[in-house]
C-alpha cells in the first residue's frame, strides 16, 4: 500500500509540474501574440500621417506634430497661435486647469485616456510612399492639343460643338501659359505677356454646362474646383465669402499653392448674382458679389485659410495669386430670351415693314445675340468685361436627346444594361421607344435631366420583377409599354 501511495503522489507531482509548464507556455504565447498585435497596430499607425486637430492639415503639409493627452495632435502654427491668443487676452494661466477647453476638463487627465480610440480611416491621411518615382517634369510635349481635348469630350458630351471647341482652346492656351510661367520663357524675347481669357457659358437648363466642366475635370490632370455662386454673399454676411472659391481650388490641389495658382475654377449659377430689380433691402448676394469677384477674375493676391473654409485666429493663412487661374462661369440666365425678343421686336408691328411678335420664338440661336443683353439682365459691365469669351450652348433637340441616350460612354441606357447584365439579363430598347422618351423629355423643358426622370419611372417595375424569375433571358422595351398600352417583350432562356 505504501508503494502504491508513493507512486500516486509521484504521478500527481508530475501532473502538477506539467500543468505549470503548460500555464507558463500559454502565458508566454499570449504575451508574444499581444506584442505581435501591438507591433502590427503600430505598423498600421505608421502608415498614416498625424493630422492637426485645429487646421486639419496632415504632417506632410504642416510639419512635425505635438501630441497631447487623448491622442490629439497640434501643428506648431496652431499651438503658437493658441498661446498668443491666450497671452494677449490677459488670461490668468493659473486658472486654465479649471476651465473647460475643447469640451474637456484638462484638470482630470484620467478621462482623457478614454479618448484614445481608433480614428476612422476616412479621417486619416496615408503617408506618401518614398519609393515612388518623381513625377516627370512638365514640358510642352505633354500639353494636349485642342482636338485631343475635344475628342475626349466627344466621348461623353453629345452636341455643343462650339462650346467644346472654345473650352478645348482655352484649356490648351492655359497649359501653354502655365508652361511659360514655369520655364521662365515668358518675356524672354519680346516682353509679350500672355493673359488668360476667362469664359462665360450661357445656355438653358440641362444643356450640359456643368456636365461639360465635370467631364473636363476627370480627363485633365490640372486642379479644378467647382463652386456655386448661389452661396456667395458680401463679406460680413451669413454665407460664403469670395475667398471660399479659392479655398476649394487649394483643397483640390492638396494645399499646394503652386499647383493651385495654375488651376481652373468653374463658378456655376453665375446668373443668380445678377442685380436684383425693384428691391428695397440691401443686395448682399447680387451686385456686391459681382464687384468682389472682379479682383479674382482680373488677378490679385488673395489670403485664404488652409485646410478650412472659415477664417479664425487658429487657422493658418496663405496667399494665392489668381493671375494664372482660369475662370469659367456658367449660368442658365432664365428670361434672357424675353429681353432679346424685346430688343429684336422694336420695329413696327403694323404696316408693310411689320414683323410678327412670335418670329423669334423657335429660333435655336436666339441666345447667340446676348452680347449687349446681359447688362439689362443685371450683370454689371465691369464683370462682363473680365469674361471676354462668351459661348452659347444650344437647347437640345429630339435627335440630340436620342443620341444622349445611347452614344456616350456612360449613357443612361448603358447603365441600366449593365445593371441587368449582373442578373444575366439582356436589355434592349426599340427605336420607337427611344423616340417616345425623347419626345416626353422635350415636353418637360428641363433638358437632358428629364431623360433619367422618365427612364426611372418606367424601369422601376422591370427592375423589381425581373430578379424574381431566373429563367428570363432578355427584355425588350417597346413603345406600347411606355405608352401603357402593352407590355415589354420578355424572352426566356433556351
Amino acid at each position: 500500500m505504501d508503494d502504491r501511495e508513493k507512486d500516486r503522489n509521484e504521478e500527481r507531482d508530475r501532473g502538477n509540474e506539467a500543468s505549470e509548464e503548460t500555464a507558463v507556455l500559454d502565458a508566454e504565447k499570449e504575451k508574444h501574440e499581444a506584442g505581435t498585435s501591438d507591433r502590427e497596430a503600430d505598423h498600421k499607425d505608421d502608415e498614416y500621417e498625424k493630422i492637426c486637430y485645429v487646421c486639419r492639415r496632415p504632417e506632410s503639409k504642416a510639419g512635425p506634430m505635438i501630441t497631447m493627452p487623448g491622442g490629439m495632435n497640434f501643428c506648431h502654427d496652431c499651438m503658437q497661435k493658441a498661446f498668443d491668443t491666450v497671452t494677449q487676452s490677459g488670461l490668468d494661466l493659473s486658472q486654465l486647469q479649471n476651465m473647460p477647453y475643447m469640451n474637456m476638463n484638462l484638470s482630470d487627465f484620467s478621462n482623457l485616456q478614454n479618448l484614445n480610440t481608433e480614428i476612422p480611416k476616412k479621417n486619416k491621411v496615408k503617408k506618401k510612399s518614398q519609393d515612388k518615382e518623381a513625377k516627370k517634369e512638365f514640358s510642352i510635349k505633354d500639353i494636349p492639343a485642342p482636338h485631343v481635348i475635344k475628342s475626349k469630350l466627344d466621348q461623353y458630351v453629345i452636341g455643343q460643338e462650339q462650346a467644346k471647341k472654345v473650352i478645348a482652346v482655352a484649356v490648351y492656351n492655359h497649359y501653354k501659359r502655365a508652361f511659360c510661367q514655369t520655364s521662365g520663357q515668358e518675356g524672354a524675347e519680346d516682353d509679350v505677356q500672355i493673359e488668360k481669357s476667362n469664359i462665360l457659358m450661357i445656355g438653358p437648363t440641362g444643356s450640359g454646362k456643368t456636365y461639360l466642366v465635370k467631364t473636363l475635370a476627370r480627363l485633365l490632370d490640372v486642379p479644378l474646383a467647382i463652386a456655386d455662386a448661389t452661396t456667395l454673399t458680401e463679406a460680413g454676411y451669413i454665407g460664403d465669402d469670395i475667398e471660399s472659391v479659392i479655398s476649394k481650388l487649394l483643397a483640390a490641389a492638396d494645399n499646394d499653392v503652386e499647383r493651385a495658382e495654375k488651376g481652373i475654377i468653374f463658378i456655376d449659377e453665375i446668373d443668380k448674382i445678377a442685380k436684383k430689380k425693384n428691391t428695397t433691402s440691401r443686395d448682399v448676394s447680387g451686385e456686391s458679389v459681382q464687384q468682389e469677384l472682379l479682383k479674382l477674375l482680373e488677378g490679385s493676391q488673395v489670403e485664404v485659410p488652409v485646410g478650412s473654409n472659415q477664417k479664425n485666429a487658429l487657422t493658418p493663412m496663405t496667399t494665392v495669386d489668381t493671375n494664372n487661374i482660369l475662370f469659367i462661369c456658367g449660368g442658365a440666365f432664365p428670361d434672357l430670351e424675353n429681353i432679346i425678343k424685346e430688343r429684336l421686336n422694336q420695329s413696327s408691328s403694323m404696316g408693310f415693314a411689320s414683323e410678327l411678335k412670335g418670329k423669334y420664338d423657335e429660333d435655336p440661336k436666339l441666345l447667340s445675340y446676348t452680347a449687349e443683353d446681359l447688362r439689362k439682365f443685371g450683370m454689371i459691365p465691369e464683370f462682363l468685361g473680365r469674361l471676354p469669351i462668351m459661348v452659347t450652348l444650344q437647347a437640345l433637340t429630339k435627335d440630340l436627346m436620342i443620341r444622349i441616350l445611347t452614344e456616350p460612354k456612360n449613357a443612361i441606357l448603358r447603365q441600366y444594361e449593365k445593371l441587368l447584365a449582373m442578373d444575366e439579363v439582356k436589355l434592349v430598347f426599340e427605336d420607337d421607344a427611344l423616340e417616345w422618351i425623347a419626345e416626353e423629355a422635350l415636353k418637360k423643358e428641363t433638358g437632358a435631366r428629364a431623360l433619367r426622370a422618365i427612364i426611372e419611372n418606367f424601369m422601376q417595375d422591370i427592375m423589381y420583377e425581373i430578379p424574381k424569375d431566373p429563367n428570363i433571358g432578355s427584355v425588350v422595351i417597346t413603345r406600347a409599354y411606355l405608352e401603357k398600352s402593352g407590355g415589354p417583350m420578355i424572352e426566356m432562356r433556351g
